[in-house]
């Protein structure tokens, strides 16, 4: 009940939305597409918009005097409730608009709260938006009782304002303290249930919000899991298997969506959900080749994957949605600037085997087709083979069990020190075994620290 009557007053908001563009601000088809989409998403009806340029923000109000006289004749006008911003407003800011335009303001960060907070459905979920909320009001506590001024407390709110003020903070910070404490043991068992399918190549889905991330993983799986035409839909990772072509199960998971400016807290926040993606063999980056800011959105990800510290992980770029690309030379453009990258739709089913083929092409890469012969007595290095990686098949000649199995390349080193003898199972060669001279320093100044 309290989450309907939280939907339906959203809904029944009319809002006017806000941008300030600065002058590194790269020009936009439509600046405020963006947020149109997130207050839309959010449940308000947009009835208004107002885009500035300047050189910096006003260090009162962000958007100068101007422009909030111009701000607040929007609001009669169309006798809005709520002003949303594109951008993070200090504290001080939100209070000295709210003042002047006696209207309720939100910057981007707070939006987007309320958008996480909204579509949570997951123990995990809610504590990382629980504490993304919290960290975000602390500091905004006290604009929250700036209606005790009234009760002649002056200056600071002294009082009763003070004291309650001073309560509140405490009960924040509290309760900071012990979300944190749980999701650290997410994030712990989180981690343990990662590691204990290492025994499974792991392919994750990353890219911008509403990008087809969810559609496409349905598609590749049949997992039939919620895909709507919305920002933010996917906030908990869901992982099924998927049956590669030519290589056999792997697992594929489905990570939250990214988008411009990302709120560093939401990442923090969101930590444990993104260890899937942390721990995968593969990233695919899954773009909307049909969205006019595709590009933009393309750079977005990339810097929230190097703010997460996974940036240098194997990528593969997926165009999504190419069905609904207005012209092939768009199409043609994009190829152009991302000669690598793939094409598909996934709700037409376009382009899925060419996927498929090349996922298992980029896996080969850190895997390898052995024959590994083992003394029969070598129980150990038969258990490991086949919680390590994939046996395909075993055979019994001259008291010798041979192994034909697909292993990660890291545990190589490991099967050579137990094996009686190890293959290649294709024509490539394996790599060399390492030499003393690998270890040696390269010059009389260059040491080599051991543990």
């Amino acid at each position: 009940m309290r989450d309907e009557q939280r939907i339906e007053s959203l809904a029944s908001e009319r809002s006017v939305l806000v941008r300030l563009l600065l002058p590194d601000h790269q020009s936009e088809v439509d600046p405020l597409a963006e947020l149109t989409g997130l207050a839309t998403t959010a449940g308000t009806e947009v009835v208004g918009g107002l885009v500035q340029r300047r050189d910096k923000p006003d260090q009162k109000t962000f958007i100068g005097k101007g422009k909030v006289n111009e701000l607040k004749g929007l609001i009669d006008q169309f006798e809005a409730d709520v002003v949303i911003f594109d951008n993070d407003l200090y504290p001080g800011q939100t209070r000295n608009l709210e003042q002047a335009l006696h209207t309720k303001v939100i910057d981007r960060t707070e939006l987007i709260l309320d958008i996480f907070a909204s579509n949570a459905q997951t123990y995990e979920a809610r504590l990382s938006v629980e504490l993304a909320q919290l960290e975000y009001s602390l500091p905004r506590l006290k604009r929250m009782w700036t209606h005790l001024s009234r009760q002649s407390m002056g200056v600071g709110m002294r009082g009763p304002g003070e004291t309650q003020l001073e309560v509140d903070r405490r009960l924040v910070e509290n309760r900071i303290h012990e979300l944190r404490e749980s999701l650290q043991k997410v994030e712990r068992r989180r981690e343990r249930q990662v590691a204990a399918r290492s025994d499974n190549a792991t392919v994750s889905l990353v890219g911008y919000t509403n990008a087809g991330k969810s559609t496409l993983m349905n598609a590749l799986t049949g997992a039939g899991v919620e895909a709507a035409d919305k920002l933010f839909a996917t906030l908990d990772t869901r992982t099924r298997r998927w049956q590669l072509i030519g290589w056999g199960p792997v697992l594929l998971s489905d990570t939250v969506g990214f988008i411009r400016d990302l709120p560093h807290r939401l990442i923090a926040s969101f930590k444990a959900t993104l260890e899937e993606a942390r721990q995968a063999e593969l990233l695919l980056h899954v773009a909307d080749a049909s969205n006019p800011a595709v590009l933009d959105q393309i750079h977005a990800v990339y810097k929230v994957l190097e703010e997460i510290g996974i940036e240098e992980k194997d990528t593969l770029l997926v165009l999504n949605k190419i069905d609904a690309i207005e012209s092939r030379q768009l199409l043609e453009r994009f190829m152009d600037r991302y000669p690598n990258a793939l094409t598909c739709s996934a709700k037409a089913g376009v382009g899925l085997k060419e996927l498929s083929l090349a996922v298992g092409d980029a896996l080969s890469r850190e895997f390898l087709d052995l024959h590994v012969d083992i003394d029969p007595a070598n129980g150990k290095l038969q258990a490991y083979l086949s919680a390590k990686g994939e046996v395909l098949s075993r055979e019994m000649t001259n008291e010798v069990i041979t192994v034909h199995c697909r292993m990660p390349r890291k545990t190589l080193g490991e099967i050579r020190r137990t094996a009686l003898q190890v293959r290649s199972g294709d024509s490539r060669p394996l790599p060399p075994e390492p030499s003393e001279d690998d270890f040696r320093p390269k010059n009389k100044n260059e040491t080599i620290e051991t543990e």
